[in-house]
């Protein structure tokens, strides 16, 4: 499995990433995507970028069984941890993986990716800037006729608001920021954060590419998910997707 600098991130943070205000809110996220994907008690999810586990810990007490993923150990341990102490190991797991470099073939009904989990977080050049790999990963977990939800950063809306020491790159659609992380204790880091950026036309245009049918796209702030048309004052896009009936529809091309 490729190194990715977030899990350096990660494994300082640890359950501190939970206390970020991005993270409060959970339950009207879900709350929002069940109506909007129309998941049901049953159904079978991934998630993809799961961190701590948060979205997916919310759909499994709602009856839905939920496998997470997510590069960071440290992560997908607080998650197996707070599975347990729920009672929801049965229905709830989690692994470390790579989200470059999924390796599932159609078992879900529904595929998330949220609040920048595994889709956006790989901007760094060196990094492969494989956002397309990530989605075409998650659009073959996907079995035929499902439905697929990520979110992304506006372009827009970082180039409106955009921050002092912030670098927007014209060229890449990356963003770097210099801010600093804390781990919940005394101690504090400043790190270095890439993250792609997109318009709804390219999001739409990586959907097309990765077989799927783009139903949706909406402006979208953390905790406050709603069927807004896109515009340049909410900092993330929210995209849901169909799969075709036709599981060939991933298959390229002789």
């Amino acid at each position: 499995m490729a190194a990715h600098y977030f899990e350096d991130l990660a494994q300082f943070m640890g359950p501190a990433y939970l206390r970020y205000s991005f993270t409060k809110g959970t339950v009207q996220e879900v709350g929002f995507l069940v109506d909007a994907l129309g998941l049901e008690p049953g159904m079978r999810v991934l998630d993809v970028g799961c961190g701590p586990g948060r979205h997916a810990l919310e759909l499994g007490r709602r009856g839905i069984a939920v496998h997470g993923v997510d590069i960071s150990e440290r992560f997908v341990d607080l998650a197996v941890d707070a599975a347990a102490a729920e009672g929801l190991s049965a229905l709830v797991s989690f692994e470390r993986a790579d989200a470059r470099a999924l390796g599932f073939d159609g078992p879900f009904d529904a595929v998330i990716s949220l609040c920048q989990g595994g889709f956006g977080l790989v901007g760094r050049a060196e990094d492969g800037m494989a956002d397309d790999a990530v989605l075409a990963g998650m659009a073959r977990a996907v079995r035929a006729g499902g439905r697929l939800a990520l979110s992304a950063f506006s372009a827009y809306f970082q180039v409106h608001h955009l921050e002092s020491g912030d670098s927007f790159d014209a060229a890449t659609g990356v963003n770097h920021e210099r801010t600093e992380i804390r781990d919940g204790g005394t101690g504090a880091r400043e790190v270095d954060l890439w993250t792609t950026c997109f318009t709804p036309r390219e999001l739409r245009l990586l959907c097309v590419a990765a077989g799927l049918a783009v139903d949706h796209i909406w402006s979208v702030a953390p905790g406050a998910y709603v069927a807004t048309l896109p515009t340049i004052e909410t900092p993330e896009f929210l995209v849901l997707c169909s799969t075709p009936p036709d599981p060939a529809r991933l298959t390229p091309p002789a």
